[in-house]
């Protein structure tokens, strides 16, 4: 009787678990799959242009990377390592977008790289599709400069300085920031946990420059998910915490002119001079 108790309260709980899963899992298939299929059924293959550009970009470099002419061509372009100014890593940052990197397979991270792109095409647009993944792939370049220069130590926060002599291309930052923009602002828990889980366990296991980048990628996703379609309220936020003047008076208003006193003597006239003629009487003919 105890078992039997025990399986007829789990029972209840049980089916709201699965009714709960099978809605998140419906909304996310519409919300990740569903609506790009139609946007692209709409929009034909030119909503997919940053897809294309994206893989046929990585396979050219990786033919050019074969030759040893073409592969000091793809560093001087696009070759970023920490060890360099930071103008000319900002400079090589969009090119080292399309740099194969070098301990990851190229045909392997094609299909997630189109797919990533084509997707947050899709949905969001090629502009913002382009903004999440550079900006994403610079804040991983960034901070993992901030590491190293941090140095070893700090609980495990800095990286060495050899780290710095190591090629950082690839566009696995950018795929992984994409993936987490759209499972944010699509609410896709399921997308969010294969994309996330899958680079925090990455990190854990093999803890390389390229980790710690895909962890920096995947929180900068998720800060600008968050401020997906807030940018009213930020500009509103922004204008409030702005120092106000007082209005002064306006350059175009017409100045009063002054009034003039009164007097007395202005409007009094002035005697009019007598005529030569007047007080004399006409003269007859007989008195001339």
């Amino acid at each position: 009787m105890t078992a039997e108790r025990h399986l007829d309260r789990l029972r209840p709980a049980a089916a709201r678990l699965a009714r709960f899963t099978g809605r998140t899992l419906r909304g996310e298939w519409h919300a990740i799959v569903v609506d790009p299929v139609r946007q692209l059924a709409r929009r034909g293959l030119s909503g997919l242009l940053l897809a294309f550009v994206a893989a046929f970009g990585v396979i050219f470099f990786h033919d050019i990377a074969q030759h040893p002419t073409g592969a000091m061509w793809v560093t001087r372009l696009g070759g970023v390592k920490a060890d360099l100014p930071l103008w000319l890593s900002l400079l090589r940052t969009p090119v080292s977008l399309y740099v194969p990197a070098l301990d990851l397979p190229v045909w392997a991270g094609i299909t997630q790289l189109f797919l990533a792109f084509a997707l947050a095409e899709l949905t969001l647009g090629r502009s913002r599709t382009l903004a999440i993944a550079y900006a994403t792939t610079l804040a991983g370049t960034l901070v993992a400069r901030l590491m190293i220069a941090i140095g070893p130590g700090w609980s495990g926060l800095g990286l060495p300085a050899a780290c710095g002599q190591v090629l950082d291309t690839g566009p696995s930052a950018a795929v992984v920031g994409l993936f987490t923009y759209l499972s944010v602002i699509r609410r896709a828990p399921v997308v969010f946990t294969l994309t996330g889980g899958s680079m925090v366990w990455e990190s854990i296991a093999v803890p390389n420059l390229a980790g710690r980048e895909h962890l920096i990628a995947v929180g900068s996703a998720v800060v600008l998910g968050l401020l997906h379609g807030r940018r009213a309220r930020l500009r509103a936020l922004g204008r409030s915490l702005l120092p106000t003047r007082a209005p002064g008076p306006s350059p175009t208003a017409p100045k009063a002119s002054p009034v003039l006193p009164v007097t007395a003597s202005a409007t009094v006239p002035a005697p009019a001079s007598p005529h030569p003629t007047s007080g004399r009487t006409p003269m007859t003919s007989l008195e001339r």
